[in-house]
This record gives structure tokens, C-alpha cells and sequence, in this order.
């Protein structure tokens, strides 16, 4: 039983792990646009001010973390601007899987196991996939040519 649960832990990890892959880049502007909206809603916007309004924050916090990274040059800031939004991204990995574990698993010591590997791997994806959203340099003038 212990060795189907943990079969169960981990094809459904690896599933939400890949859903979590998709999205991890977006868990900062998703948190951003949710407080926007909330807040919006709370100063007596309604749901749909509410909804349009957090989907403009959304939208401009990525835009802005983008813009950043093209634009800033200094590495160290790259970096920071890169963790803002791989943090939560590993938050959130590490809280799904263990969401996940929690039902699976009845050793609490390989729930949190389980858990900082998910929260490792999605970090570690979303660092590569905000990388990758930063555009390539400019040629230096040289063309190759064959």
C-alpha cells in the first residue's frame, strides 16, 4: 500500500509539476493582479472594475519585469529582478506538492521531501523561462559569411 502511495504521489506530481512548469513565470504578475484586484473591489469597484482592474496589473507587472530585464544591465540586478518573480514561483511549487503528498504520504519527514524537490524543480524552471524571456543581445556588426 505504502509503495502504491507513493507511485500516486508521484505520477500526480509530475502532472501538476508540468502544469506548474507552464505557468510558474506567471505566479508573481497572478499574485500582483489579485491584490490589485482586491483591493480595487474593496474601494467599491464592483467585480467587474475589480476583474478588469487586476488583469491590468497582471499585465503591466509582467510588462514591467520584461521590460526590466532587456533594458537593466548590471547582472546582480537581473538577478534580483529574476528571483522577484522565481520566488513565488517556488513557493508555489512547494506548496502544490505538498498539497499533493499531504494525502498520499503519511511520513510528514518525506512530505517535506517531496515538497522542497517540487519547489527545487519549479524554481529552478521558472529561472530558466524568465532567462529565456530576455531577448539576445544585438549583433556586434560582424556577419558571418560562408
Amino acid at each position: 500500500m505504502l509503495f502504491l502511495g507513493i507511485l500516486a504521489s508521484i505520477a500526480a506530481i509530475g502532472f501538476l509539476c508540468w502544469l506548474l512548469f507552464t505557468l510558474a513565470v506567471f505566479a508573481l504578475p497572478l499574485f500582483a493582479g489579485v491584490s490589485i484586484g482586491t483591493w480595487a473591489y474593496g474601494t467599491g469597484a464592483g467585480w467587474p472594475g475589480a476583474i478588469l482592474i487586476g488583469l491590468i496589473g497582471a499585465a503591466l507587472t509582467l510588462g514591467i519585469g520584461q521590460f526590466l530585464l532587456i533594458v537593466v544591465r548590471p547582472l546582480w540586478i537581473r538577478l534580483l529582478i529574476a528571483a522577484a518573480f522565481v520566488l513565488p514561483a517556488a513557493i508555489a511549487g512547494f506548496h502544490a506538492t505538498h498539497g499533493i503528498v499531504k494525502h498520499t504520504m503519511p511520513s510528514e519527514t518525506w512530505q517535506v521531501i517531496f515538497s522542497v524537490v517540487g519547489a527545487v524543480v519549479v524554481g529552478i524552471t521558472a529561472f530558466l523561462r524568465v532567462a529565456g524571456m530576455v531577448a539576445s543581445p544585438p549583433s556586434s556588426g560582424t556577419v558571418a559569411r560562408a
